[in-house]
């Protein structure tokens, strides 16, 4: 006759336990490139983190790293189950956003990245609309340029995001088709020459670029090959530079309007290439687990898009 203890001792030994955490430690120290790295992205003491990694390596019976000259390196185990690690954190997170857009109400905090080219007056418009129905709701805009937006999607900071870009396993809208133009102070040096600009001539003065906010820049996006260049953050930044008379750059008609108006800035005479045209993209982060407000914001997005691209249609065929 088989006993309790018999039952007990014919059954499989559990898994082990290796946490989340421990987890996360491993994903930090080969992101960031080192366990000192790791130990600042995560908080957490270079120590803490050395030993989550071993903790790994021994309940696993693996070597998660070998050094390389003065490098380490992972093994071929270290990099399957980097990628397996990775695979778990994301839908240990997408199982808590869901939990959370389960429960009663609107979500008590919205997340949105916005390309720093969509129109800031059409953006707080949305955000005012939004706010007017659900005035508890906070909502944190982070303002991108290019590769920013995409690695706030990817990494699953934001639920909301305006991107020229869709990145792998997403899905996006087109809102609008953003036109930019070359333009300098009207007393530039290239609105004397009295003919169609070139390339050539582009070359021997400043171009004004606003810097990719994202980790892994591409740095010869939207720029001219030049001898001069200023790099700054804010697109305000680059307006203020152009319009002071220290170079050239590529802007969203939208932003400089007024100065456009006035006089005080004119397109440059480009003989090729006479404007950039900037697809702007809608993406909901996670349409299946988006809660009322996320997806009660997104239509707010499309219609004042909509409304203002259909408002500006007399002036040019887009926004």
């Amino acid at each position: 006759m088989a006993t309790e203890s018999d039952g007990l001792e014919s059954a499989p030994q559990s898994a082990p336990h290796i946490t989340l955490e421990q987890w996360r430690a491993l994903i930090a120290v080969v992101d960031a490139g080192g366990y000192a790295q790791a130990a600042e992205a995560l908080f957490k003491s270079q120590s803490a983190v050395t030993y989550a990694v071993q903790k790994i390596e021994a309940l696993l019976d693996v070597k998660l790293f070998s050094i390389e000259g003065r490098k380490a390196v992972l093994t071929r185990e270290g990099q399957m189950l980097y990628r397996r690690a990775r695979a778990l954190v994301a839908e240990a997170g997408e199982l808590e956003r869901a939990a959370r857009a389960l429960s009663a109400g609107w979500e008590a905090e919205i997340h949105v990245v916005a390309e720093i080219l969509f129109p800031p007056w059409l953006l707080i418009g949305c955000l005012g609309r939004f706010g007017a129905e659900s005035p508890h709701t906070r909502v944190e805009v982070i303002e991108s340029v290019l590769g920013g937006t995409s690695e706030a999607l990817l990494q699953g900071q934001v639920d909301l995001a305006i991107s020229p870009r869709i990145p792998p396993g997403f899905f996006g809208e087109l809102l609008m088709t953003l036109p930019l133009f070359a333009v300098a102070h009207r007393d530039h040096a290239l609105h004397q020459l009295g003919r169609e600009v070139t390339v050539r001539d582009l070359r021997v003065h400043r171009h004004i670029v606003v810097r990719d906010t994202g980790g892994r820049r591409d740095r010869k996006t939207g720029t001219v090959d030049v001898d001069q260049r200023w790099t700054v953050s804010q697109l305000s930044t680059s307006i203020e530079a152009v319009a002071s008379g220290h170079g050239f750059a590529w802007l969203p008609r939208e932003h400089i309007r007024s100065e456009l108006e006035s006089g005080l800035l004119k397109p440059l005479p480009l003989r090729d290439e006479k404007e950039r045209l900037v697809p702007l993209y809608l993406i909901v982060a996670a349409p299946d687990l988006a809660g009322p407000g996320v997806r009660r914001l997104a239509e707010i997005v499309r219609e004042t898009t909509a409304g203002a691209c259909q408002k500006r249609a007399p002036e040019t065929s887009k926004v």
